[in-house]
């Protein structure tokens, strides 16, 4: 006895269907939304509030020191003797570099004069302290 199947023609689908491509539209998206802000300051400070103009050099370094008091230098973890050596070698590289200094706020005045010491030891002739926009 032989078998008797329905020869239908399948229909083809020439539809691209759209809801993966939404669904990872929008993860893209807020992943993007979440990781900005940690991208554009990599290490979290409390900056304290003041009315400054724009920063606009274009050879330029940071010296961040966190609540904790631990110095970073362009969001690297470096130790004081480190960072005296890595501002001798920025300074013979580039004199006209600009150093930014970014402090926490409830940190002991001592603290900040401390890094301002050690980019007057290292010849640093620009630099600025980074505060909050009001």
């Amino acid at each position: 006895m032989a078998r008797r199947t329905s020869l239908v023609s399948l229909n083809q689908i020439s539809d691209i269907n759209m809801t993966p491509l939404m669904d990872l539209t929008f993860i893209l998206l807020i992943t993007f939304i979440i990781t900005f802000p940690l991208i554009e300051q990599g290490v979290a400070i409390n900056l304290p509030k003041g009315k400054a103009a724009d920063m606009q050099d274009a050879v330029s370094r940071s010296i961040s020191l966190n609540f904790d008091k631990q110095l970073y230098l362009d969001e690297l973890p470096v130790s004081k003797e480190e960072l005296v050596a890595a501002l001798l070698d920025v300074v013979a590289e580039n004199p006209d570099t600009t150093i930014y200094v970014r402090a926490d706020r409830t940190l002991p005045y001592g603290e900040v004069v401390d890094v301002m010491r050690m980019l007057h030891e290292a010849n640093i002739t620009r630099m600025a302290l980074v505060t909050e926009g009001e």
